[in-house]
């Protein structure tokens, strides 16, 4: 079977296979952290750091880790890949890491790091998995900052603190809509997100369980 190219690789998580809208993996930080584009920015950059760097080192130790314990060195791999981005993010971005609270911890659970590790660099060379590390972690990024970006325009009239809606308080026209800064905007925003995507990519779009019978199938119920 020839090998895939690296192009292909990297752009395919993107849209085609992206991680977020094909296969619903890692919407709990997708969901928490789109309040504000900054942290959304912060959230993505330090989730594909550690999704490349883990898929490098698994794929390089590959035919070194017994099949028995591959998911406990995984495990510990991106467990400690965390603790330094969270260090460095405490050290010179510490108000936004603040915000973040306990979702860059979480990132050792994320089940898209775990996954691209086991299913892809678990089985393939380093520049490979490395590439396709970054594709998918370009492809979440791509739904956490453009969630992220609405919301806060939205909500509060800015972009990156930069005010873009001259808002009611300052003398302006906008009126900043309090829901976007709440749990539910999120799930709204990635229902469309998701929808969206599926609508321009039928192929996306999961199969029906059932298929309903036609109505000339249905047996008529005879009344006496």
């Amino acid at each position: 079977m020839p090998a895939t190219p690296l192009r292909t690789i990297l752009i395919a998580p993107l849209i085609d296979k992206n991680p977020i809208t094909l296969q619903i993996l890692g919407i709990c930080s997708a969901l928490a952290v789109t309040t504000s584009l900054d942290t959304a920015l912060t959230m993505s950059v330090s989730l594909t750091v550690v999704l490349v760097l883990s898929a490098l080192i698994v794929s390089v130790i590959r035919h070194h880790i017994p099949s028995t314990i591959r998911l406990i060195v995984q495990i510990v791999i991106v467990a400690s890949l965390v603790i330094v981005i969270d260090q460095v993010l405490q050290a010179y971005f510490f108000d936004i890491s603040q915000r973040l609270s306990v979702f860059v911890g979480l990132i050792t659970t994320n089940c898209l790091v775990l996954g691209r590790t086991e299913s892809f660099a678990r089985s393939n060379p380093p520049l490979a998995s490395m590439t396709d590390a970054l594709g998918n972690g370009l492809g979440y990024s791509l739904v956490l900052v453009s969630i992220g970006a609405v919301r806060e325009l939205f909500g509060k009239g800015s972009l990156l603190g930069w005010q873009v809606l001259p808002t009611v308080d300052q003398g302006g026209w906008f009126t900043p809509l309090s829901l976007m800064l709440l749990a539910p905007s999120a799930f709204f925003l990635l229902g469309g997100v998701v929808w969206a995507v599926r609508s321009l990519v039928p192929e996306q779009a999961e199969a029906p369980e059932a298929t309903p019978p036609k109505p000339e199938e249905v047996p008529r119920e005879r009344v006496l």
